[in-house]
């Protein structure tokens, strides 16, 4: 019996300080730490901030496309032979017609000669079998025959001046030659790529669009072309023509544009960032690249307000109150000098997260769909250290700046 009322004591014991304990981990722990933050002050934050601006933006398609030559071929022979001479230097601009490399036709210079020969002699042979025809001293099928062999060689002798003609080798329009792949005395083979010939001014930036956007581009629009060789620098050019039908694999057109390059900076096979100007300026609220956070959950901007008064909650509108009783007020506040001096200190910083729908960016700035107004104070770096409702002391100085150089998108 005695065993039975200390285990039942134990037990109870147990239960009472197991309920004390849950009882205080999960009701008095929580309250007392809510109370505690709650009497805690957080230092403001130090951050940099600057107002949403109002700025007119023309609507642009961004691409990513490629540079082309609009004439551009690597030179190669079409027979094959030894390089005998070669008339041109790496890097050379030449005209159309140009001599740039000449094979060894010797052998041919000989056929050439030979056959010359036997044409000559075939065109003397038909010379004297027409005079014996017109005498009726042979037949048709003689003289017939001294035709056919006076075509003969003739064709033979055009083959061979074919072929010699073949062996030089000459610039096929006016350009600038790259490299030069061969060296003099190499046996090349037919299709052998000699040089490059590039024709550079103008040149094409060809880029796909999407198929839903088709119906805001159209020939002779206005595009922007900047290429990582020349950071900072913008190409102007204009759409010169569009395909004639959609990539079934990508559902993107493919759209050429002509850019002037008179100065020869833009090289074939560059990549090419495209923005299409679609469109007339249209008012948009921007803010500095550095001011948006952007995460799965949505894209975000601190914004920086007054925190409001918690008198100015309990305290009666002002025309629910003796009008008489407030001027009075403020007219002692003013008469003492001490009124003046509270009304005009300004009130306490703090921040409240927006989250924001964002549109374009151009240049380190920002369009903003919605969530912001022009005017609005935001915060531009220091958003890691920020909650809703944090204090903050704005310092201009210790601004973020935007990298100048961003990677391609």
């Amino acid at each position: 019996m005695k065993r039975v009322v200390i285990f039942s004591a134990v037990l109870v014991l147990l239960v009472v300080l197991v309920g004390g304990f849950a009882y205080f981990q999960f009701v008095m722990k929580p309250k007392l730490v809510q109370e505690f933050l709650s009497a805690s002050s957080f230092p403001p934050v130090t951050i940099s901030a600057t107002e949403a601006q109002s700025e007119d933006w023309v609507p642009v398609l961004p691409a990513i496309g490629t540079l082309k030559a609009v004439q551009g071929v690597d030179i190669a022979p079409q027979i094959g032979g030894v390089i005998r001479a070669l008339q041109f230097d790496s890097g050379q601009t030449v005209t159309a017609g140009t001599l740039l490399i000449q094979l060894d036709d010797e052998v041919e210079q000989a056929d050439l000669k030979s056959g010359l020969a036997e044409l000559n002699e075939a065109a003397l042979n038909l010379g004297r079998q027409n005079e014996l025809y017109e005498k009726g001293n042979t037949s048709a099928a003689n003289r017939d025959a001294s035709v056919a062999r006076r075509d003969t060689a003739a064709a033979t002798v055009e083959r061979v001046r074919a072929l010699i003609d073949q062996k030089s080798i000459e610039a096929p329009f006016s350009g600038l030659l790259g490299i030069r792949l061969v060296d003099l005395g190499e046996y090349v083979s037919p299709g052998t790529p000699l040089v490059t010939l590039q024709q550079l001014a103008p040149i094409y930036a060809d880029f796909p669009i999407p198929e839903q956007s088709i119906a805001r581009i159209a020939v002779g629009q206005t595009v922007e072309v900047r290429v990582d060789a020349f950071p900072g620098e913008v190409f102007t050019g204009r759409i010169e023509s569009i395909d004639a039908k959609v990539e079934q694999d990508t559902r993107d057109v493919l759209v050429r544009a002509v850019l002037p390059n008179a100065d020869r900076r833009l090289l074939p096979g560059m990549f090419a960032n495209v923005a299409v100007l679609a469109g007339e300026a249209q008012p948009v609220v921007t803010v500095p690249r550095t001011a948006v956070s952007y995460s799965l959950y949505g894209d975000s901007i601190y914004v920086v307000v007054e925190q409001p008064d918690a008198e100015d909650a309990t305290t009666p509108d002002a025309e629910t109150v003796d009008g008489e009783a407030i001027a009075a007020e403020v007219d002692s506040a003013d008469d003492t000098g001490t009124g003046a001096d509270t009304a005009a200190a300004p009130r306490p910083l703090i921040v409240e997260r927006r989250f924001v729908q964002v549109g374009d960016t151009r240049d380190g700035t920002v369009s903003i769909v919605s969530g912001v107004e022009p005017g609005e104070m935001v915060v531009t770096s220091g958003q890691i250290k920020l909650f809703p409702g944090a204090p903050v002391v704005i310092d201009n100085s210790v601004a973020l700046e935007a990298p100048a150089v961003r990677p391609n998108e």
